[in-house]
């Protein structure tokens, strides 16, 4: 069987998990070529997982263009993701890049127009569709478990950016660089999982706000505005009817990585959080007319990674689910109507 060489663009803290995610997914990848304008970050992790000199580019453009490599992984900052996408689209290589897909929506449009006229294998990294409870709840309504769905509840919550720890003002918070602050790090996901498990979303009112306005250089001390959203809450109308209400921040004191959704249906309730992705909470009703709460242990046919999916793309044999280009930019185009409803103050359909 083919072992796909692996070119990796970006070498910071989320290219360490896709490292390894790559080297728990076995033989069938190799890591053979890097990429990163920090010349530092090239030589350490070139010398750790043994990289040829000749395959550390100081420019991402020559490791797409690499013949040796057969598809790329991009876990950069937001405001080089539209460019690694075109660069992978033009040279046919097949790739996965991290969510967001791009800054905003008019960085978007054009790569949809591109991908179409030169299709290649895709993968976008929303990497919650993999949390085996969400996939478990997926599962639960489409078989009708609790019934027609009428809403649900979604929140994503760090507390890292909360008041008390002052933290310093990072590329997160620089709206050059990433377009928009929690909408587009943490609100692209819960937009990504409504989408997986209910369809699309149809029509929205939304609030960005940004509680901490100012936040000390790292370097400097000086205090820097902060021109990005660290909350946004929107609720949304959905195909089918179904009404979902979102709300995520970075202040959430005691939250480390919290994504969950409850999912109301006429016949029962379920509730299903990274904070125990083996399990999900199932309400129904029992034999006696009152209500049982169970706690439901996630099949392991549930347990997809999302390098079992980059693999299985790879193989020309792509599954139900995987997060194409279309969901990048359809994903894209909810964060868009947010930022005009919250500018607006108005509902504004998608």
């Amino acid at each position: 069987m083919k072992t796909f060489r692996i070119g990796l663009i970006g070498l910071g803290g989320m290219a360490q998990a896709h490292i390894r995610w790559l080297a728990e997914a076995g033989e069938r990848f190799s890591l053979i070529a890097i990429s990163d304008v920090n010349p530092h970050a090239l030589a350490a992790i070139g010398e750790k997982h043994d990289i040829a000199e000749a395959k550390r580019y100081a420019d991402f453009a020559q490791l797409i263009a690499d013949p040796d490599v057969d598809a790329v992984v991009s876990a950069t900052p937001n405001n080089v993701h539209a460019a690694i996408v075109r660069a992978c689209l033009e040279a046919g290589k097949p790739f996965m890049a991290e969510k967001p897909f791009t800054r905003d929506f008019e960085e978007a449009v054009p790569l949809l127009a591109l991908y179409e006229r030169q299709p290649v294998p895709a993968m976008i990294g929303f990497t919650y569709r993999y949390t085996p409870a969400f996939r478990y709840a997926r599962e639960l309504v489409r078989n009708g478990r609790i019934g027609a769905v009428r809403s649900f509840s979604s929140q994503y919550l760090q507390g890292w950016g909360a008041a008390m720890y002052n933290g310093p003002f990072v590329w997160r918070f620089d709206k050059e660089i990433t377009g928009t602050g929690t909408l587009g790090d943490l609100g692209s996901h819960m937009i990504d999982l409504a989408r997986f498990l209910f369809g699309e979303f149809e029509e929205l009112s939304a609030q960005m706000k940004t509680i901490i306005p100012e936040r000390p250089d790292p370097r400097t001390g000086e205090m820097i505005r902060v021109e990005v959203d660290d909350f946004v809450s929107f609720q949304a109308s959905m195909a089918g009817g179904i009404m979902g209400v979102f709300q995520s921040s970075r202040n959430a004191v005691g939250a480390g990585n919290q994504h969950e959704i409850t999912i109301y249906g006429d016949n029962g309730t379920i509730h299903a959080s990274t904070l125990d992705s083996d399990h999900l909470m199932l309400i129904r009703e029992d034999e006696e007319g009152g209500l049982s709460r169970s706690t439901v242990e996630v099949p392991d046919r549930c347990k997809v990674t999302q390098y079992s999916d980059f693999l299985a793309m790879l193989d020309g044999t792509p599954t139900d689910g995987l997060p194409g280009v279309m969901d990048g930019y359809r994903n894209q185009a909810v964060m868009e109507a947010i930022v005009r409803a919250s500018e607006t103050h108005s509902v504004v359909k998608v």
